[in-house]
């Protein structure tokens, strides 16, 4: 039997795509998240995250793993395209899911490591991170886009990227 490849675990928002120009509908009270993850589709690429991805790939199976809710998938899967990245499942949160991005996408990550190796998980969320080394998992800190404390609340306190 062949092995298969180990599996490399990648971050969208604020990894691999650039949601700077998103953020001010977080800014605005009430949040206003169907126009924040709408314009998902206009997300400029990380080209470090990108390039990260593209190297990764010869030697790993990506998958890629978002705090995004569900009913962004076909959204996210055609800007994964357009940007030319390699073909991998995606896993995203439910779209009723509230829990901190530090809960979600770590019981995310156990699932895929439950029956296959990963050789690594490129977040750019601090919290996120100390979840998955906390658990184990290699992480590559995304730290190229900075971003302003309102994706991190987002991403924490809302649970909703």
């Amino acid at each position: 039997m062949a092995l298969r490849a180990p599996l490399a675990v990648f971050d969208l928002d604020g990894t691999l795509a650039d949601v700077r120009h998103r953020l001010p509908f977080l800014q605005q009270r009430p949040r206003d998240w169907d126009a924040f993850f709408g314009a998902a589709v206009d997300d400029p690429p990380l080209a470090k995250g990108v390039a990260l991805a593209l190297e990764t790939a010869k030697r790993c199976e990506l998958v890629y793993v978002t705090g995004r809710p569900e009913r962004c998938r076909a959204d996210t899967v055609a800007w994964l395209r357009t940007h030319g990245l390699p073909t991998g499942r995606l896993l995203m949160r439910a779209d009723d899911d509230r829990r901190p991005a530090r809960i979600t996408k770590l019981e995310l990550l156990q699932r895929l490591a439950s029956d296959r190796a990963v050789a690594l998980v490129v977040d750019d969320d601090e919290q996120v991170n100390a979840a998955y080394e906390g658990a184990g998992f290699r992480v590559v800190r995304a730290d190229w886009m900075t971003a302003p404390a309102v994706l991190e609340a987002a991403q924490e306190r809302e649970g909703r990227t």
